[in-house]
């Protein structure tokens, strides 16, 4: 079992796009139109167990989110290089605002262009294995 995707309402995704392929190289899986009408496309690893982000197009509005109430608060994605990726993230204009070093792995937290909040995580190699 694995998680296969996260659905996120975006703004533009041509950005969301652009901005996920640039920072973890997610490449178009797919892309057509929602149920609805509006512009929707699939990113991320490729295959047939390929995790991906599953974007639909909306209006564009400020999200709220908040620990202590239920609803969205992160998704998490495993790097192999934090350090790199960090440089990427910095390089895109994205500010990170909470990072920590604690068992098992390293990790750092940031806000996407709509808003999401995204924490990239290095575990060290022999925890991967």
């Amino acid at each position: 079992m694995y998680l296969e995707h996260v659905n996120l309402t975006v703004a533009d995704i041509d950005r969301s796009t652009d901005f996920y392929h640039r920072l973890l190289d997610f490449r178009v899986r797919w892309e057509g139109y929602s149920s609805s009408g509006r512009r929707a496309s699939h990113i991320g690893i490729e295959g047939p167990d390929g995790t991906y982000l599953a974007l639909f197009e909306g209006d564009a509005r400020a999200l709220e989110m908040d620990y202590h109430k239920v609803g969205f608060n992160h998704f998490g994605v495993v790097v192999d290089d934090l350090d790199a990726t960090r440089e990427r993230l910095e390089g895109l204009g994205a500010q990170v605002h909470l990072e920590g070093d604690y068992e098992p792995g390293r990790r750092l937290y940031f806000l996407d262009p709509d808003g999401y909040e995204v924490e990239l995580v290095e575990y060290p190699q022999e925890a991967a294995s």
